[in-house]
């Protein structure tokens, strides 16, 4: 098959891009390897930021009539020194002064609605097509058979995971990251703590989101530690689990099995260029993010937007996007992308790895002096919610 713009994968970023090309009346082909969106464990922090995005997209109303929960500020408690709100989002002067807890998948659902664009789903991108030196599409399997799709732009959201990043063999500097995350739930009782919580104790860090009837569970562990607790048994990953948070004590005994628990393999890298001939990478599939912050799916919907206004103002001329066109993308978001990967090694120096690693824990100067002077917690909620360069339709 033929299109204008060919997108690889149906994240976030893929869905705000298709949505906005198809506006523009530019023909749009999105190829989710998937066959539906009903995946756990994913971003569904939706921030101040994007949430502007979709009133500006007239959908504000619609989203906020799906199922969700809201967040206005975050707490986080050390054992034995105390709670802390570092972030307070209701200090915001935007239309939506807090983070909408919203599953991925019906936000994506909600896009795929509207979009004026062909999303097949089913569709894994197994290559990238080239003709002298130019990518000129790919290829994808489907139930039915291959699938080739022609296009003079293709653009990779495809994540972490990049078949279009691994197939074009593009570098990226690695920042590193200390930690993983084992994600779980839990049911939550009326009388818990609502929001997004925090507990930080010597040698462990609990990430709580609360989902109404119940938590999403993120243990932060040391980079690979993830093998040392599995092999340890499921009894001590509930004991560890209780001891940790203790008024999820008496539930540990609904994980009766490691199937329930995911390991998100953390990575923080940037691409030195998110473009060839062809082709742009956005997203995670230009610069995978720490989960810290929850920030990751709100920078791709971002760089969505930004390329949404570079590809249709080259169609708007009658030729595709340039490699000058892709190259000012890149330069638009480098910053935000830099600035945001920056502020997350800083936390995870400051705050994960004394926590995850068990060295006596007090909390950092910054987190005291937010708790002690309230308007302060402006400038994370703003950092957060509203990020460094924030793009509007």
């Amino acid at each position: 098959m033929k299109a204008d713009v060919c997108i690889v994968g149906g994240g976030p970023a893929g869905l705000v891009l298709a949505l906005l090309l198809g506006r523009a009346g530019i023909d749009t082909v999105v190829l989710e390897k998937h066959a539906t969106f009903l995946r756990d464990f994913r971003g569904d922090t939706v921030h101040p930021s994007t949430l502007q995005l979709m009133d500006e997209l007239g959908l504000g109303a619609e989203l906020a009539r799906l199922p969700h929960r809201i967040v206005r500020d975050f707490r986080i408690t050390y054992e034995g020194g105390g709670t802390f709100r570092p972030a307070d989002f209701t200090r915001l002067n935007v239309a939506h002064p807090y983070i909408m807890m919203l599953p991925q998948w019906d936000f994506l659902e909600l896009l795929a609605r509207h979009g004026d664009f062909a999303l097949y789903r089913g569709c894994n991108v197994v290559a990238v097509n080239r003709r002298d030196r130019r990518v000129v599409g790919v290829t994808a399997q489907s139930p039915d058979g291959p699938v080739e799709v022609v296009a003079p732009l293709t653009v990779a959201c495809d994540g972490r995971h990049s078949t279009v990043r691994r197939d074009l063999g593009l570098r990226s500097r690695d920042f590193g990251a200390p930690i993983d995350v084992l994600w779980f739930r839990l049911p939550r009782e009326p009388t818990d703590p609502e929001g997004l919580a925090g507990r930080i104790g010597a040698g462990r860090l609990f990430i709580g989101i609360d989902r109404g009837d119940y938590w999403q569970l993120g243990w932060v562990v040391p980079k690979g530690g993830d093998q040392r607790i599995r092999a340890a048994g499921l009894e001590s990953f509930r004991a560890a689990i209780a001891a940790g948070v203790p008024y999820l004590a008496e539930r540990v005994s609904e994980l009766r099995d490691w199937d329930q628990i995911s390991t998100l393999t953390v990575r923080v890298d940037r691409l030195y260029r998110w473009h060839v001939p062809g082709a742009l990478l956005i997203g995670d599939a230009a610069h995978a993010m720490s989960p810290v912050g929850g920030v990751g799916i709100n920078l791709a919907i971002q760089d969505a937007v930004a390329a949404a206004h570079v590809i249709t103002a080259a169609f708007a001329k009658g030729h595709p996007p340039t490699d000058r066109d892709l190259a000012a993308v890149q330069r638009r978001r480098t910053f935000p992308t830099a600035g945001t990967q920056l502020l997350q090694r800083a936390l995870q120096q400051a705050v994960l790895i004394p926590a995850v690693t068990g060295r006596p824990l007090r909390p950092p100067l910054p987190v005291r002096l937010l708790d002690r002077y309230p308007p302060l917690r402006a400038i994370p909620a703003r950092l957060l919610g509203i990020g460094l360069r924030p793009e509007h339709v």
